[in-house]
């Protein structure tokens, strides 16, 4: 872990401006690209499921379509669950688990939910393996209206789109050790502020909402994913990444006080995933596993309880 205070763009102390942010864009490398890895995998999906395109990133000289699926045209007598990956575009898990949900289990809800899910909400930033979208926002803190992140304004838009109501929704993530030895020294330096260090957490965790917390909910998916990976312990405080735990693998945050993903809709079963790819314990295929895993405990129990 980088405990230094240091970040190489930006003076301490100051807010960055749009030098700052132009510079950091330029420190940004391509790694991996969504053409290759994620969109040919959604068009081979056009025979099972019906592809909505629900906007369009332009940045510079690039362009990214933003995809959704959906199992059918809306069902007014089955319940809806909404599922989304890719808010970050580094925690590569939530992407693949997305897909590999609708390539091996979705069929599995045909007749029982109309399911939604964008696989890949920051395609930039996956290309680029970053928190961030070009303009060094962090997407999972700007779904609120006139949002400055196009990322969100176009979710949003798709929602708002989607007739009602929904039972479910569960956002993928991950937590890395590059929270502590980039993203977080970036965001102190971004903002002006000093760098605290933090800890990661070994293992996965799931994110409940404060202001709806489901206690049950969250338990069923810790059973069913602590079968496929390590859940996180607390730390010496009783806490993970700063939070209290709140049952086994559990903590929670106001979603919508923090203009995150999981508050866009009124679902009622709402849940943030985190795993933990960087483990010595876990495989990149085990935390596929897990994330898909976590759909199908989500909407088990959301449909048993409904």
């Amino acid at each position: 872990m980088n405990s230094s205070p240091f970040y190489p763009i930006g003076i301490p102390g100051q807010p960055w401006d749009e030098d700052e942010r132009k510079q950091w864009r330029a420190s940004q490398s391509v790694e991996r690209r969504y053409a290759e890895d994620v969109v040919p995998r959604i068009e081979a999906l056009a025979d099972r499921f019906e592809i909505l395109p629900y906007g369009q990133l332009d940045y510079a000289d690039e362009t990214y379509p933003l995809f959704a699926l959906r199992n059918g045209p809306r069902d007014p007598a089955l319940p809806t669950a909404l599922v989304t990956g890719g808010v970050h575009g580094y925690e590569t898990s939530g992407i693949m688990g997305a897909l590999e949900f609708l390539e091996t289990r979705a069929a599995d809800y045909a007749g029982k939910a109309n399911l939604l899910v964008a696989a890949c909400v920051s395609p930039w930033a996956y290309e680029r393996v970053n928190r961030w979208n070009y303009d060094a926002l962090d997407p999972n803190r700007n779904f609120k209206a006139n949002s400055e992140a196009i990322e969100c304004s176009a979710l949003m838009g798709l929602i708002a789109s989607q007739t009602g109501p929904y039972l479910l929704h569960i956002d993928l993530h991950e937590t890395t050790d590059s929270d502590e030895t980039e993203f977080r020294p970036a965001l102190a330096a971004r903002d002006g502020n000093s760098y605290t260090p933090g800890a990661v957490p070994d293992g996965f965790y799931l994110v409940d909402d404060k202001e709806n917390p489901q206690p049950a909910f969250q338990q069923a998916i810790i059973s069913a994913v602590e079968n496929v990976t390590h859940i996180a312990p607390p730390d010496e405080n009783n806490m993970i990444i700063g939070s209290p735990v709140v049952a086994d693998g559990v903590i929670e945050y106001p979603q919508a006080k923090n203009a995150m993903c999981g508050a866009i809709t009124d679902a009622r079963f709402r849940t943030t995933t985190e795993v933990y790819p960087d483990s010595a314990r876990v495989t990149p295929r085990e935390c596929n596993n897990a994330q898909v895993t976590a759909i199908c405990a989500a909407l088990d129990f959301a449909l048993a309880h409904r």
